[in-house]
């Protein structure tokens, strides 16, 4: 497998639909602001999403990908734990749409103090949780296309909701922003439908064998539910520390709004290396174990090192410098106010810093799924995530919303440190000569163009484009030479 191929196609289409995503976003500041209606929309999509990330595209598909390869990619297999999974996810969306305002008051109890935005959130959640299906059943789609080392679709297919927001968002423009709310919601459910029919499709074509059929308890499934238990447990966690950030921030009006898009801004280069390395990644080195090639292993785990870091550390300085004129840019149009450009400039500031941290524990994670280690990355996730809720709740009063910002960058490096420690005590990671020089090279280099950076007044968007060009064009030809002879 070409890995650094598979990895500049995923990551060039998660890039595009991330810039889809903040025209959507921008179109969001723009009628519903950072307010009320924002906070109602970006509550109820986070609980779709949770689910997303439970049993879809996180420990569902770490888990699934390992199994399925080690078992010569049977068909089988497939049509059952593909069955399971529609059945589980329609008996969870009966039971959430019945709960759903015990659900949204637990999520976010701040709501309560104005009666109808609460009401208005269970309505829009209500709507939104249909979703859950189609997502989940398309993140499965996509990691059988992922376990036959096709990857591009699959990495496409998130672009086709915010072309769906878009569209339907500058269609109801001139209605008032609970009609444009509504139809959102709406529309997040059909782009689900849409996803999961083009992958359907793709699957079928590709004479993989994926069907319903009715489902089966057989040892392989219990295994697969046992392991993936144990990983929703630590997942769990993860998503226990989301809905605390939330419950917190609910209490500050605006607060869910400006972490929303603080967290949109830093995740964007994450999601275009880091989520691009763990996908190609997590499909590589499950071949490489299941053929007992550990050296091909650290070859390929120090080779996606290098180039990650390569290109993330420059973005954290970007970030820490360009924070307020990146957003100022972006969404101080309409209903946005100065004040929400700079709460939202704040919080990336400090949040960028967690970036290192981030694309390490991709690694180190993918690396203990692919050995089916699925405890290792639970207890970390236990240890770290509990940790960022204690500081969510602790700091709080003292600092406001930026206190889940701050917890995310200390429980970020101590997750990291943590997953480091288990992957070399089983032979799993080492990190050679060569990367630790080169990664140290990069930081300097980032740090010290940062610094020029900041000294450059920034009075619009033609002056911001043209120092992120600028940035970009001084730094990739010095990282590329001190990659190549530096790092030697």
């Amino acid at each position: 497998m070409n890995i650094g191929k598979h990895i500049f196609g995923v990551g060039a289409m998660t890039g595009i639909s991330r810039l889809f995503g903040f025209i959507r976003d921008m179109l969001i500041a723009r009628y519903l602001g950072a307010g009320r209606l924002s906070d109602i929309f970006l509550t109820a999509f986070k609980l779709p999403n949770l689910f997303r990330d439970l049993l879809g595209e996180g420990a569902l598909s770490a888990i699934f990908i390992p199994m399925y390869t080690d078992l010569k990619k049977d068909d089988t297999f497939a049509k059952n734990v593909f069955s399971w999974l529609m059945l589980v996810l329609l008996a969870i969306t009966l039971a959430f749409e019945i709960l759903m305002p015990v659900v949204v008051w637990i999520l976010a109890p701040g709501f309560a103090e104005d009666p109808g935005k609460m009401q208005m959130t269970v309505t829009i959640s209500r709507i939104m949780f249909g979703y859950v299906i189609f997502v989940c059943g398309a993140a499965f789609l996509s990691a059988i296309l992922n376990a036959f080392s096709r990857f591009l679709l699959a990495a496409f297919m998130p672009v086709m909701l915010n072309i769906m927001l878009i569209m339907v968002m500058l269609g109801t423009s001139m209605y008032a922003g609970t009609t444009v709310l509504y139809a959102m919601a709406i529309t997040v459910v059909a782009s689900g439908i849409v996803q999961c029919a083009i992958l359907w499709t793709r699957v079928r074509r590709r004479h993989f064998g994926l069907r319903l059929i009715w489902p089966r308890w057989t040892p392989g499934i219990k295994r697969l539910i046992t392991r993936l238990g144990v990983s929703i447990i630590g997942n769990g966690f993860y998503q226990i520390t989301i809905i605390a950030g939330t419950l917190v921030a609910s209490f500050q009006n605006g607060a869910v709004s400006w972490l929303y898009y603080a967290d949109r801004i830093v995740q964007l280069p994450f999601a275009i290396i880091g989520l691009a390395v763990g996908t190609v990644l997590m499909s590589s080195i499950s071949n490489a174990l299941a053929n007992g090639n550990m050296r091909g292993v650290h070859i390929q785990q120090n080779s996606t090192l290098r180039r990650s870091m390569m290109l993330i550390l420059p973005c954290v300085a970007g970030l820490v410098v360009l924070g307020e004129p990146i957003i100022r840019t972006l969404f101080q149009y309409g209903a946005w106010t100065h004040e929400s450009t700079h709460a939202v400039a704040i919080a990336i500031m400090i949040q960028a810093f967690v970036l290192p941290a981030m694309m390490l524990s991709q690694i180190l994670g993918k690396t203990l799924y692919a050995a089916q280690d699925v405890v290792t990355p639970v207890r970390t996730s236990m240890v770290s995530l509990t940790a960022a809720a204690v500081i969510y709740l602790g700091l709080f009063p003292i600092i406001g919303y930026l206190a889940i910002p701050v917890g995310l960058v200390i429980s970020g490096y101590l997750k990291t440190a943590l997953l480091a420690r288990a992957c070399r005590k089983r032979h799993l990671f080492q990190i050679d000569a060569r990367a630790r020089r080169a990664i140290v090279g990069f930081g300097i280099l980032a740090a010290g163009l940062g610094g020029i950076m900041a000294m450059i007044p920034i009075a619009g968007p033609i002056a911001l484009g043209a120092v992120i060009i600028g940035y970009g064009m001084v730094y990739l030809p010095m990282a590329w030479i001190i990659d190549r002879n530096v790092g030697r």
